[in-house]
């Protein structure tokens, strides 16, 4: 059996978008199934917010904004 740190360096090793397909299948196999009310209360709250950005109801804020306060 091969150990973890020694699967790291063969990992390190493989291109860039090898790497990024090899993380995302090792994130996707430590999901759970996911929860159907969550997911719908989320496509409502989607929904809901799209509306609000159409109607120009929504106060829109720029990424580097957004990000700088998250920084902060």
């Amino acid at each position: 059996m091969v150990d973890a740190k020694e699967l790291l360096q063969q990992a390190l090793a493989l291109a860039p978008e090898a790497r990024a397909a090899l993380a995302g299948a090792l994130l996707e196999s430590l999901e759970e199934a996911p929860d159907p009310e969550a997911e719908s209360a989320w496509s409502s709250e989607i929904a809901r917010r799209v509306c609000e950005v159409d109607a120009g109801d929504a106060r829109l804020v720029p990424w580097e904004q957004a990000r700088q306060t998250l920084r902060e």
